[in-house]
């Protein structure tokens, strides 16, 4: 099972649960600082949507066997 954890998918799936926490607890801060969480938060959907279509459009390299 631990090998179907090991995944893009997943790493995906964490990430954006821990962005929920941050949000929820960004939320319910004294000083809301809403506006910033959202802006990095931007920042980082754009790193991982050109790192996701990067992954999906370039294949792998070829094993080179001597």
């Amino acid at each position: 099972m631990r090998r179907r954890l090991n995944t893009y998918t997943a790493y995906s799936i964490g990430c954006f649960a821990v962005w929920a926490v941050i949000f929820a607890v960004g939320a319910a801060h004294p000083k809301n600082t809403g506006h910033a969480v959202v802006l990095v938060f931007a920042g980082w959907v754009l790193g991982w949507l050109s790192a996701t279509i990067a992954r999906y459009v370039y294949p792998p390299p070829k094993s080179r066997r001597f």
